[in-house]
C-alpha cells in the first residue's frame, strides 16, 4: 500500500513495437517552360537538344516561334519565318507541333512558317541536332517541336494588352493597300476570289466573246492603285485561362488561349534590280546592273490563334490528352517603285496589291500508358492541315517615255495590267505508336524501344495570272487604272478590253505516303556509359501531277525506301559533365514545287521559278560530338563538333541572261559541312555576390561548307562555294539581370548572321549573296501591383539593312524600322 504523499520505486519491462505505415510517396514536378527546365531536358537526352522556353520568351521582345528559335546555337531565320540550322537550309529541317508533323502552306516550299505560331501559345521549342531511330528521318540540320502550352497546377486567367510604335510607320504617311473587308480577321479573301466567269474560261482554249470580255473585266474588284494613310499603333493582346479540375468523378486539366496582333510595316529605300554578265571585247569582267528600281512597301499583318488542350488520367496509369491548335495570319501588302526596263528602254511605274492568308490547324489525341512493370505504350492520332490563299494579286505598270515628253501611260504589254490568283490546301493525317521495355538492375537499366508511324498528306496548289488589255488612245491610257477599267468600256458594245491568260501559272495535286518503322535500343555499359543505337526504315512514296496553263499534263512519282542506321554513345565524365558522340544517315526529299515545271513569277518584271521533275532524294551522313558541363541550376556550358557528308544535295540555281531570268533547282554532286558550337550560360555571382542576379549567356557557331558543283550544268564561278543558305558564323549573346523570384527583370540581346550564299548561279555570273546582319533587341519586365505586371521591348534597335547582292550588283535592299512596345499583364 502507498502511503500518503509517499512514493515508491518499480521495475516495468517494456517490449519494443515497431509501427508500419504504408507506402508514402512523394511526388513532384518540374516547373514547366522554365530555363532549368530546358537545361534539365538537355542534359538528360539520349541525343543533342536545345530549348527555347516560356520563361526565355517572356523575356524577350519574340513575338512568335520564328523569333525565338533564332536565339538557339547554329539557328538563322530567313525573312522572318524559315529556319536554317547549322547553315543548312529549310529543306533540311522538319517542324513538328506537339511531337507531330505539321502539313505546309508554302506554295514552294515544304516546310511550316514558324512565325505561325504566336508565342503566346508556346511552351518549349526544341531543336533536336541529332538522328534516333523514334524521329522522323528527313532531317540534318535539326527536328524543331513546338510545344504548345500545357494547363497549370492551379486554375489561373491571364490578360495581357502591348502597344507598340515603328519609327518608319508609326504616325507616318505610310502606303497602305485598299481592303476589302475582313482584313483584320486574317479572313479577307472571301471578296478577292477569282470571278467565276474567269474560271469557267479555263485557259481559253475556246475564245470568248467581247461580251464575255467585258463581263470578265466587270467581275474582277477595281483596286489597283496604292493609297496613303497614316501609320496606327502595333496592337497585341492574349487571354489564356486553365485548371485542374473535377468532372464527373475525374480530374480533368485544361487550358484556352486567344492570342491576337496587328502591325504595320515599312521598307523603305527599298532596291530591287538584276544582275548580267559585264564584258570587254568578249570577255566576262563582273557583273552589270539591269532593271533597277527603287521604292517602298507598306504592309499591315494580322496574327491571330487559339488552342484548347484537355488532359486525364484513367486509373492511376494511363493518361490520355486532346490538343487542339488553331492560327491564322495575314498579310496586306501595297508597293510602288519606279525603274528603267532594258528590254523596252522604257522608264516605268509599278503598282502592286498583294493579300495573302494563312492557317494552320491541328487535332491530336494522344495515349501514354504505364502497363506495369516495366512496359509502356504511347500513341497518337492526329489531323492537321494548311491554307494559303493569295487571291487577286494585282500589278499595274505604267510606262514613261522621255524622249517624247510624256505622261505616264498604261503600258500596253502583257504585263501592262494584270491580276493573279492563287490558292493552295494540304491536309495531313498521321498515327503513331511506340512500345518500350525497361530491363536490368537499378542504377544499370536499359531499354528496348519500337514503333511505327504512317502519315498520308494531299496538296492541291493552283496559281494563274491573266493580263487585261486596253486598246484605247493616249488621253485615257494617262488616266489613273480605276478610271481605265470601270463600267464606261465594258457596256454592251464596247470592245476596249481583252483578258489573255499568261503562261506562268497553272495547278498541281501531290500526294505523299510515308510508312515508317524502328526499333533501338538504350544500354548502360558500366555505371556511367550509354548506348543509344538502331536502324529506322521509311518507305516513301509521293505522286505529282503539274498542269501548266498551256501544254500537256506532268506526272512524276518518286518513291525511295530507306534504312537510317544510327548509333550514339553517351559518357557521365562527372555528375555534372556529359560526353556525346553519334553517329547516323538521314535524308531530304525534294518538295512538291520542286518537282513541278511549272513557271511562276512572285513578281512583276520579276524572275521565274520553275521546278525540275528530275529531282532526286539527298542522302546525308551526320557525325557529332559535344561536351557539356552543368555546374550550377540554370547554367550550362557545352563545346560540339559536327560533320555531314551529302549525297546529290538539291541547289536553288539561278540563271539570268538580258532576256531571261529563271530560278530552278537542280541535284549538285555532293557536300560536306563542318563546323564547332559553343555556348555558354553562366550567372556572374561567381565574381561578386553583387553580380549574382545577372547572367550572362552566348551562343557561337562557326561552320564551314564546300560543294560539288559538278552535276549541275556548266558549274559555279567559284568552284568551292559553300552550300546554299550556309553561314560561316552565327553569333546569339545577351544579359539577363532578374530579381529573387524573377517577378522583374531587364534582357538584352545580340544576334549576328554571316554572309551566306542566297542563291547558286551559273557562269559566268557569281552566286547571290545574303550580307551580314546586326540585330540588336531588349526587354524589361517588373511588377506594378499585385497581379499586375508591365513589359517594355526594343526591337531591331540597329535597324541593319537587309541586303542581297551578286557581284557589284545590289540585288535587293531595304530597311523595315525599328519598334519600340509596352504592355500590361494582369493575373487576378
Amino acid at each position: 500500500m502507498l502511503p500518503a504523499n509517499g512514493s515508491i520505486e518499480q521495475d516495468v519491462a517494456l517490449d519494443v513495437a515497431s509501427v508500419q505505415l504504408q507506402t508514402l510517396t512523394v511526388t513532384a514536378s518540374a516547373e514547366r517552360g522554365t530555363v532549368n527546365e530546358a537545361l534539365d531536358q538537355q542534359r538528360r537526352a539520349t541525343g543533342i537538344v536545345n530549348a527555347v522556353t516560356a520563361e526565355q520568351i517572356a523575356r524577350s521582345p519574340d513575338s512568335d516561334a520564328a523569333a525565338a528559335i533564332q536565339r538557339v546555337s547554329g539557328v538563322t531565320v530567313q525573312d522572318g519565318r524559315y529556319v536554317f540550322v547549322r547553315g543548312l537550309g529549310e529543306r533540311y529541317t522538319t517542324t513538328t507541333l506537339n511531337g507531330a508533323r505539321v502539313p505546309s502552306p508554302e506554295p514552294e516550299r515544304k516546310v511550316v512558317p514558324l512565325d505561325l505560331f504566336p508565342s503566346a501559345l508556346l511552351q518549349t521549342v526544341t531543336t533536336s541536332k541529332t538522328f534516333t531511330p523514334d524521329q522522323s528521318g528527313d532531317f540534318a540540320g535539326a527536328q524543331v517541336d513546338i510545344k504548345t502550352r500545357e494547363f497549370p497546377a492551379q486554375r489561373q486567367v491571364v490578360y495581357s494588352l502591348t502597344m507598340g510604335y515603328n519609327d518608319r510607320a508609326t504616325g507616318r504617311s505610310i502606303l497602305r493597300a485598299p481592303n476589302a473587308g475582313l482584313e483584320w480577321l486574317g479572313f479577307g479573301g472571301g471578296k478577292r476570289d477569282l470571278p467565276g466567269i474567269v474560271a469557267a474560261a479555263g485557259n481559253f482554249t475556246e475564245s470568248p466573246s467581247q461580251l464575255q470580255y467585258n463581263q470578265m473585266v466587270s467581275a474582277f474588284r477595281n483596286a489597283w492603285s496604292v493609297e496613303r494613310a497614316s501609320g496606327t499603333p502595333n496592337t497585341s493582346a492574349s487571354v489564356s485561362a486553365g485548371g485542374n479540375e473535377s468532372f464527373l468523378g475525374r480530374r480533368i486539366g485544361y487550358i484556352g488561349s486567344l492570342t491576337y496582333a496587328y502591325n504595320q510595316e515599312v521598307r523603305s529605300d527599298e532596291v530591287r534590280a538584276f544582275a548580267i554578265p559585264a564584258s570587254t571585247s568578249g570577255e566576262s569582267v563582273g557583273t552589270e546592273e539591269v532593271d533597277r528600281y527603287e521604292g517602298s512597301t507598306g504592309r499591315s499583318s494580322v496574327l491571330w490563334g487559339g488552342l484548347l488542350n484537355f488532359s486525364t488520367l484513367v486509373k492511376t496509369r494511363s493518361r490520355l490528352s486532346l490538343n487542339n491548335t488553331y492560327t491564322r495570319s495575314a498579310d496586306n501588302e501595297a508597293r510602288y517603285e519606279e525603274g528603267f526596263d532594258e528590254n523596252t528602254a522604257l522608264q516605268f511605274q509599278i503598282q502592286r496589291l498583294r493579300y495573302v492568308e494563312r492557317s494552320v490547324r491541328s487535332t491530336q489525341l494522344a495515349g501514354e500508358h504505364d502497363l506495369g512493370g516495366r512496359h509502356r505504350i504511347d500513341w497518337s492520332l492526329t489531323a492537321s492541315g494548311v491554307t494559303r490563299a493569295e487571291p487577286d494579286r494585282s500589278e499595274v505598270a505604267y510606262a514613261i517615255d522621255e524622249q517624247q515628253a510624256r505622261a505616264p501611260f498604261l503600258f500596253g504589254s502583257n504585263e501592262g495590267a494584270v491580276r493573279t490568283f492563287g490558292d493552295l490546301t494540304e491536309t495531313s493525317y498521321s498515327a503513331s505508336s511506340d512500345y518500350s521495355l525497361r530491363f536490368g538492375k537499378p542504377g544499370r537499366e536499359h531499354l528496348i524501344k519500337v514503333g511505327g508511324l504512317g502519315r498520308y498528306t494531299n496538296r492541291d496548289a493552283e496559281n494563274n495570272s491573266y493580263s487585261v488589255l486596253a486598246n484605247l488612245p493616249l488621253e485615257e491610257l494617262v488616266k489613273p487604272p480605276e478610271q481605265i477599267f470601270d463600267s464606261r468600256f465594258t457596256q454592251p458594245g464596247s470592245s476596249v478590253f481583252r483578258v489573255v491568260p499568261l503562261s506562268q501559272g497553272g495547278s498541281y495535286e501531290a500526294s505523299d505516303v510515308l510508312a515508317a518503322g524502328y526499333g533501338m535500343v538504350e544500354y548502360q555499359f558500366l555505371d556511367r556509359v550509354r548506348f543509344i543505337g538502331g536502324a529506322r526504315v521509311e518507305y516513301s512514296s509521293l505522286e505529282v501531277t503539274a498542269f501548266p496553263t498551256f501544254g500537256s499534263a506532268v506526272f512524276v512519282n518518286p518513291s525511295y525506301t530507306d534504312i537510317l542506321p544510327s548509333a550514339a554513345i553517351n559518357i557521365q565524365l562527372t555528375q555534372q559533365q556529359n560526353l556525346r558522340i553519334s553517329a547516323s544517315q538521314t535524308l531530304a526529299r525534294p518538295e512538291y514545287r520542286e518537282l513541278v515545271a511549272i513557271n511562276q513569277r512572285d513578281v512583276l518584271g520579276g524572275e521565274q521559278f520553275r521546278g525540275n521533275e528530275l529531282l532526286r532524294r539527298t542522302l546525308i551522313q551526320n557525325a557529332d560530338a559535344r561536351w557539356e558541363w552543368y555546374p550550377n541550376a540554370g547554367e550550362v556550358l557545352s563545346v560540339g563538333l559536327f560533320a555531314k557528308r551529302f549525297q546529290d544535295p538539291i541547289e536553288r540555281v539561278y540563271r539570268g541572261t538580258s532576256g531571261t531570268r529563271v530560278t530552278t533547282f537542280e541535284n549538285a554532286n555532293s557536300a560536306d559541312n563542318y563546323g564547332v558550337e559553343l555556348e555558354v550560360r553562366k550567372s556572374l555571382g561567381f565574381a561578386s555576390q553583387a553580380l549574382s542576379n545577372l547572367m550572362v549567356f552566348s551562343n557561337v557557331t562557326v561552320m564551314r561548307s564546300e560543294i560539288d558543283v559538278a552535276n549541275v550544268g556548266a558549274g559555279s564561278v567559284e568552284s568551292n562555294r559553300a552550300m546554299v543558305g550556309q553561314a560561316p558564323y552565327v553569333v546569339n549573346g545577351g544579359l539577363t539581370y532578374a530579381t529573387e523570384g524573377g517577378r522583374a527583370s531587364a534582357t538584352i540581346l545580340y544576334n549576328v548572321v554571316g554572309r551566306r550564299v542566297f542563291a547558286a548561279s551559273l557562269l559566268p555570273l557569281p552566286s547571290v549573296y545574303e550580307q551580314e546582319r546586326h540585330v540588336l533587341d531588349f526587354s524589361v519586365r517588373f511588377p506594378i501591383w499585385q497581379g499586375l505586371s508591365a513589359k517594355l521591348d526594343g526591337k531591331n534597335l540597329l535597324d541593319s539593312p537587309y541586303e542581297v547582292t551578286q557581284g557589284s550588283v545590289t540585288r535587293e535592299y531595304y530597311k523595315a524600322g525599328r519598334t519600340v512596345a509596352a504592355g500590361l499583364t494582369w493575373r487576378p
